[in-house]
């Protein structure tokens, strides 16, 4: 049995989709276990690039299974555009290939218009939420009043239920019923299709969405996703029991971004900040929006590394560091003249959170083209190694660009 979780240790945009991607090449099957359409996944491949919002990464590979499983709220026509596009690029998606879960719950077009009306009304204290539908598709389903994947294979019932709990009309149930018959081929039971995929020694992936310092029960709350991203996640996300699970792999920048609101101790709005931005080309694969960039904050990683019980570190975007002469790391915070180690749990707290830096030499040397750890700078080498000896986790891939090849392979994970 080997089953493996992928989760970002930050605010997401790690480079996990990348990650997943390189991985997918040895395992059967690829499984997604939260979050929706407010993710995107960039793959490059030779001289395509691929921008995936729902289906995994791990679809780019023919002998690949990719299943979204009960834990992803699922925007059905987001997803019907994303299959045509996989589709025209030559990635052949059929329901040999590509499992959906019949609990998964759907956005529908009122979950979109009371997200955007949600946020307005905020003003000043604005989420920073992609306008999606994620969060209340997730409070329906909490409230018992949503509709689920399964509830397109009875039309009638669905409509009486869309009638009675969301105001719909009869063009919006008409359009969602003829969406939901192209989808009903991949329709299964995905808990049971992974359950007896791993009793069978099959190889596993479950890929998550955003990142530990966005779960809604770990993350800088109330800034945070309506979902779990964390490693725990994955079991609630599949209908799996823990003791299946083998790794946790923590996909890690080596800085640190985040999108929309909510604090940052270590974001940088100097030219320093402006410098990562470009060399890092951080805009968001959803939205377009421009990532705030600052330094590696250790005191998030060693919080991620304990409550998603992280085995071992793939650390992304190393290359993006290149042309830097010196580069600061977040050891602990100082707050009110007191040394912080730990993340606190009062979001006032952290958002008053000083960041104590350690400075290391930088390398001005170009690694997107190392493919040996022993090649990097030493400096380089000496950056991972301090990382690794602050969070006592190991390092098993290092990306220094966002091609497949750009990758330096440390150990079998």
């Amino acid at each position: 049995m080997t089953v493996s979780v992928i989760v970002g240790t930050q605010w997401g945009d790690e480079g996990k989709g990348k990650i997943t991607d390189i991985l997918a090449a040895d395992v059967d099957l690829v499984v997604r276990y939260q979050g929706g359409n407010n993710a995107g996944h960039t793959v490059v491949v030779g001289d395509k690039t691929f921008k995936l919002h729902l289906i995994p990464s791990g679809i780019l590979y023919p002998n690949c299974c990719c299943v979204i499983a009960n834990g992803v709220v699922i925007d059905p026509t987001v997803l019907l555009e994303e299959i045509s596009i996989l589709r025209k690029k030559g990635i052949q998606i059929t329901p040999d290939n590509f499992k959906i879960s019949g609990f998964a719950h759907i956005i529908l077009e009122s979950h979109k218009e009371l997200d955007n009306r949600q946020e307005n009304r905020r003003h000043d204290e604005k989420i920073g939420t992609t306008g999606r539908g994620i969060g209340p598709c997730y409070t329906d389903k909490v409230k018992r009043s949503g509709v689920r994947m399964i509830d397109l294979f009875y039309p009638d019932e669905l409509r009486k239920r869309l009638i009675k709990n969301h105001d719909m009309n009869e063009t919006d149930i008409d359009a969602l019923c003829k969406i939901g018959n192209e989808l009903k081929p991949f329709i299964i039971d995905t808990s049971l299709f992974v359950n007896q995929a791993i009793s069978d020694g099959k190889r596993v992936i479950l890929e998550g969405a955003q990142g530990t310092m966005l779960d809604v029960d770990h993350g800088t709350y109330p800034y945070v996703t309506s979902s779990n991203p964390i490693a725990g996640g994955a079991c609630i996300g599949v209908g799996i029991g823990p003791h299946k699970i083998d790794s946790v792999i923590g996909i890690t920048k080596a800085y640190a971004t985040r999108v929309g609101e909510g604090p940052f101790p270590t974001e940088l709005t100097d030219s320093l900040g402006d410098k990562l931005c470009q060399e890092g080309a951080e805009f968001g694969t959803t939205t377009g929006r421009q990532r705030r960039c600052g330094w590696l904050d250790l005191v998030v990683l060693k919080y991620a590394v304990r409550v998603n019980g992280i085995t071992s570190m793939c650390l992304t975007k190393l290359d993006v560091l290149d042309k830097f002469d010196s580069i600061n790391v977040c050891t602990h915070y100082e707050l009110d003249g007191e040394r912080i180690d730990e993340f606190p749990m009062a979001l006032h707290a952290f958002s008053n959170c000083k960041p104590v830096y350690t400075t290391l030499p930088g390398w001005n040397a170009d690694t997107s083209q190392i493919t040996r750890y022993t090649d990097l700078p030493k400096a380089a080498q000496a950056y991972v190694q301090f990382i690794e000896s602050k969070i006592n986790v190991k390092t098993s891939m290092i990306s220094v660009g966002s091609k497949r090849n750009q990758t330096i392979h440390l150990v079998v994970v």
